[in-house]
């Protein structure tokens, strides 16, 4: 008798599998053209391409150096509740570039409360004798007061959210989906 359910399940089985390759093939194509999209209004014609989609793999530095692999990590971790670290990165990255003394105490009590104190909303995981650290330095801002956290998050997204992001859905798609497109030309 198990062997009369036994045939519609691997068919149903086989059905699924077929669909979900249907659709992932789908979801990438359906990504790239937002990523493609987003970058549009941009003055480079610079496309996504597989070669590029392929680099991301080599290191985190340069997933974040493409606007394509940053907008792509983003999504990823945005997918998986986690983008607090990259958000903190980059607002750190943007926070080094304030010139003016007001902006920069300005900005540095921000990002104080959005991510370094405890119970904050983006809270992000670091030491207690970082956190103190950062606490002192942002009464008297420079640009370096975040850096020793920025060090941290940016570890953390290399040894954690960067290996699960090179073995999730989301890349491998893409990178299925922009071989095919090679293979055609």
């Amino acid at each position: 008798m198990p062997s009369l359910t036994a045939g519609p399940i691997n068919t149903q089985r086989f059905i699924m599998d077929r669909d979900d390759r249907k659709r992932n093939k789908n979801i990438g194509k359906n990504f790239i053209c937002r990523l493609q999209c987003m970058f549009s209004h941009s003055s480079s014609s610079e496309r996504l391409s597989l070669e590029d989609t392929q680099q991301w793999s080599q290191s985190l530095e340069r997933l974040l150096d493409s606007k394509y692999g940053l907008a792509t990590f983003r999504n990823f971790l945005k997918s998986e509740y986690s983008d607090e670290n990259i958000e903190f990165w980059l607002t750190c990255e943007d926070y080094k570039t304030i010139r003016s003394s007001f902006r920069m105490s300005s900005r540095a009590k921000k990002i104080y409360e959005q991510y370094i104190k405890p119970e904050s909303p983006k809270e992000i995981n670091i030491d207690y004798h970082t956190r103190e650290q950062i606490k002192k330095n942002v009464k008297t801002p420079t640009v370096h007061c975040f850096d020793d956290a920025q060090k941290i998050v940016y570890g953390l997204m290399e040894r954690d959210s960067y290996p699960r992001f090179l073995r999730s859905d989301i890349y491998r798609t893409l990178l299925e989906s922009l071989a095919a497109d090679a293979t055609k030309g």
